[in-house]
This record gives C-alpha cells, sequence and structure tokens, in this order.
C-alpha cells in the first residue's frame, strides 16, 4: 500500500471532495481519506454561487457588494471579509465543474432558483441558490455524491475509508503527513503528504465535550444533532500543534425538531443516527406560525431566519416554543404563500409537497408529538399550556391576521393566519443542529494559522472544520452558503496545496 502522496484530503464529502477535484486540477497526486465507509450522501443539493452558468442562462445577477455588506452586518463584523470576498469570487467555479464534469454526463444539471423574494428587513434573502436536478426536471439528484466521488477516481485521486485521523505530523514546523487508524482492523500507520494536508472533517456537534466547550447554549436550544459524524477531529488535530480557532460559536440551526410535552430541553441533545428518516421531524416548525412560550404568551417576530427562531426561544422558560395552527392554515394555497426558501420551501427546490407536509403532521400526531384537538381547550391541556392565557394570545393573533398587519411584533403579512377552524394543532418546538460552523482560522489561500497568524506551512483547512467565515446565526436567506463555503474553499485548498 503506498504510504507517500503529493495532497492528502482528510474528510470525503463536500469540501474534501471538491478539494480532491482542485488538486487533480494542478496534476496532483492524491489521497482521501474518510473515517466511515461511504459520503456521497453527504453532498448538499442547494448549492450557492455567484454568477454561475445555470445563473447567467436564468438571468440572475446578484449585486456582491450588497452580499457583502449583508453578510457583515448579519455577523456584526465577527468574520473575515477577506473570506467572502474571496468566496464571492471564486463561488461559480466548483458549481460549474460540477455542472459540466458530474451532471451533464448523466443527464442531470445545475438549475438556478430564480427568486428570493421578502417583505422585511430581518428576511432580506438573495436568489443564491444552484439546485441539483434530475435529468427529467422533477427534483434534486439526490446522492449524485456518489458521482463525483466515481469521478475523482476516474480522474486518479485515490480513496481509503474507514481510516480516521488521529494526528497531524510534523517536522521542522512543517506538516509532512498524518497518523491514521484503520478502523477495520483496528490499527494505526502513517501516511506522508509531499505538499499538504487538507483538513475537510466537519464540525463537532456530534462531540458532547466540544459542544460543552464551545457552544454549551447548542446542548440546550437543540433538541437534535443532525452531524452524526462531526466529531471535531481534524480542529482538535490542527489544535494539538498550535492552530487557532475561532472563539465564538456558530452553527446552522433549524427550527424543526418536535419533541414530547414536557420534554426539559437541557437535557435532551440526541444525537441522530438514522438519516435520511430523522426522528421528529417537524418541517411546518419554518413555516411561521404562531408560537408561544410555555406561559402561553407570543413573544417575537415568527416570520424570521430558523434561526433567528431559536434564539429567541432560548429566552424563553425552558428554551422551548409552542408552535400553534389549524387545518385552514395546512391548505395548498396558504402554504404556498409562506413562500420559504431553500429546502423547507414547498414544492421543488424545496423538499416536499403540502399534500406531504400533511401527512407528515398526521404521522407526528399517531407519535405523539403533535397534539391534535376540536376545541383551544383542549389543545392547550393537551399541550400543558394556560388555557386562559392561550385562549387571550390567540384572541389577538386572529384579531392582528383579519386586519392583515402584526402591530405587536411586525410579522409578514404572508405568514399571518387567523386560527379559527378545527381540528386545532400544536407541537413543543426546539432546534436540530445541521453542522456547527466555528472552527480553524484561515487565511485567503486556506492555510491554517496558529495564534499569531502565521502561517501553519503544510496545513490547510476547508468546509465546516475551517473558520471565520460565519459567526453566531446561520443567513439561511442566502440558500446554499454552506455547501458552497465548503466546495469552494475545498476547491481553492486543493490547488493551493498543490501548488505548495
Amino acid at each position: 500500500m503506498n504510504n507517500e502522496y503529493d495532497v492528502i484530503i482528510v474528510g470525503a464529502s463536500n469540501a474534501g471532495g471538491l478539494a480532491a477535484a482542485g488538486a487533480l486540477q494542478k496534476g496532483a497526486k492524491v489521497l482521501v481519506i474518510d473515517k466511515m465507509k461511504s459520503a456521497g450522501y453527504l453532498y448538499r443539493d442547494t448549492i450557492a454561487a455567484i454568477g454561475s452558468k445555470a445563473q447567467k442562462k436564468a438571468g440572475v445577477k446578484i449585486d456582491k457588494m450588497k452580499l457583502l455588506t449583508f453578510l457583515s452586518a448579519f455577523a456584526q463584523d465577527n468574520i473575515d471579509q477577506n473570506l467572502l470576498r474571496t468566496w464571492m469570487d471564486h463561488s461559480a467555479e466548483p458549481v460549474d465543474w460540477i455542472d459540466d464534469n458530474v451532471l451533464k454526463p448523466k443527464g442531470a444539471y445545475m438549475q438556478a432558483t430564480p427568486d428570493a423574494a421578502y417583505k422585511t428587513l430581518i428576511n432580506t434573502a438573495f436568489p443564491t441558490g444552484n439546485e441539483v436536478t434530475k435529468k427529467d426536471g422533477s427534483y434534486w439528484e439526490m446522492e449524485y455524491g456518489n458521482w463525483i466521488i466515481e469521478k475523482l477516481q476516474e480522474l486518479g485521486a485515490e480513496f481509503r475509508w474507514q481510516t480516521k485521523l488521529e494526528h497531524l505530523i510534523v517536522e521542522d514546523g512543517k506538516v509532512i503527513g498524518v497518523e491514521v487508524k484503520d478502523e477495520d482492523k483496528k490499527t494505526n500507520y502513517k501516511i506522508k503528504a509531499k505538499k499538504g494536508v487538507i483538513l475537510a472533517t466537519g464540525g463537532y456537534g456530534s462531540n458532547l465535550a466540544l459542544m460543552q466547550k464551545w457552544n454549551p447554549l447548542g446542548l440546550k436550544i437543540n433538541a437534535w444533532s443532525d452531524s452524526q459524524r462531526d466529531d471535531g477531529s481534524g480542529i482538535v488535530a490542527a489544535m494539538e500543534i498550535g492552530a487557532a480557532k475561532d472563539e465564538q460559536p456558530a452553527s446552522i440551526v433549524f427550527n424543526r425538531a418536535a419533541v414530547p410535552v414536557g420534554t426539559n430541553m437541557k437535557n435532551y441533545y440526541n444525537i441522530d443516527m438514522t438519516p435520511p428518516d430523522d426522528p421528529y421531524y417537524l418541517w411546518l416548525g419554518s413555516y411561521g406560525f404562531l408560537k408561544v412560550n410555555l406561559n402561553g404568551k407570543r413573544f417575537f417576530n415568527e416570520s424570521s431566519p430558523y434561526q433567528f427562531d431559536m434564539n429567541s426561544a432560548s429566552k424563553q422558560p425552558n428554551y422551548i416554543e409552542v408552535t400553534i395552527w389549524d387545518k385552514d392554515t395546512m391548505s395548498d394555497e396558504n402554504l404556498k404563500r409562506c413562500h420559504t426558501l431553500g429546502c423547507s420551501r414547498l414544492g421543488f427546490p424545496g423538499i416536499y409537497t403540502a399534500d406531504e407536509a400533511r401527512e407528515e403532521v398526521e404521522t407526528d400526531v399517531k407519535l405523539g408529538v403533535v397534539k391534535k384537538a376540536d376545541s383551544i381547550e383542549d389543545l392547550a391541556k393537551q399541550l400543558d399550556l394556560p388555557v386562559d392565557e392561550l385562549k387571550k394570545t390567540i384572541s389577538r393573533y386572529n384579531e392582528l391576521a383579519h386586519q392583515g398587519k402584526d402591530e405587536d411584533f411586525g410579522k409578514d403579512d404572508n405568514r399571518l393566519f387567523p386560527i379559527e377552524n378545527g381540528p386545532f394543532y400544536g407541537a413543543w418546538l426546539g432546534g436540530r443542529l445541521l453542522a456547527t460552523l466555528d472552527g480553524l482560522r484561515i487565511n485567503t489561500h486556506m492555510q491554517v494559522l496558529n495564534e499569531m497568524g502565521k502561517v501553519i506551512p503544510g496545513l490547510f483547512a476547508a468546509g465546516n472544520c475551517s473558520g471565520g467565515f460565519f459567526w453566531g446565526s446561520y443567513p439561511d436567506r442566502v440558500p446554499g452558503l454552506t455547501a458552497s463555503h465548503a466546495q469552494t474553499f475545498g476547491m481553492l485548498a486543493g490547488r493551493y496545496a498543490a501548488e505548495n
């Protein structure tokens, strides 16, 4: 078995796969290792870009400076604007590479999402999405990542599965390889990298100790972690040799975790090991229906980015919110009016139809995490909410809905529906952690930096294990940004490492 390569890439999904593509473009001998048996299903189906071929064909134009200003303000400048500019200048490259080299030969293609409508400042949105589309145009081309891996192997990249990074090997201050563990044979061995090692190992959401250390609030607002592979191993290995990490947490959280009534969110952090059959999902949690606290009182504008919702809930009793709606709210017309973006959008490029939304609700009713009742009084009792206070809240909410203007919290009128016609529905709702996004400090060549801001020679990072790009909450009104960040910086890391 060969144990010397030009470039070693740790992690085989979005960042790692495109890192291999970038290194191969520069003629490097490439090894990709991954601790699991596969990674194809992890490749995301909505990928952000500015100026991709698909976007040019669709006439989609995005003002770079407007987007730069928005993302900087969103993060309160707790990011590196040079990294944002680097992403903007190169984001179309991986999208076009995938389209030309992977999708079109299979009959599939990239399709730009032409719209990102919004009404209020809090929902400022940009049409950045490029959708990986089936050849018949009906839906996403799921698990196209397997095609990417096949293409990379065809181009000469070698993959070793069930090979876990243990430590980085340093000689004279330069990273020259990796120590790995064969997860099947339970043996350790070393592999040398002549030009560089690229970390593309994801975040740390499945590592409870690291969550407690770096993102303790995330343990309280999230009922589920959907990043079951993310153990933080790449970040830890780099910090062992002096790498610097973002000092504050960043994450992408979905407001879609229905939990049993009475759940204590402080002790309910579960790592989901069953994708794509994720337990207790409630996609309608992202549709901005009425939400109250455990006192039955409304407390914020429900028509806000996913994670803003969970931020608001974190200031309420038990870090929880309760969402309430009725049968009419789930009509095709009303769900379409909500016009959410990304994966929660109704119909393609979203993940489901109105019929599927209603079916999911009934399934959750059977599971007991969604409550269904013929009266508000009965619903309040099932949800363990004070009856009189909830009735008062709903009465006021209905008044605002009928006048078409939320004078209490400024909610968008297209998501303001009265709750009047039973059956009535409700669910206790927490967050689902898709990924942590705070990671290793890097420069615009994807080189990992030490505490003094100096380059650690031979070490690169991309994707969710790299930092400086996100802070706090994820800007979900820029659809596909996490995937694009990973793929764009992965491709650049591959190129720069191969030239090292």
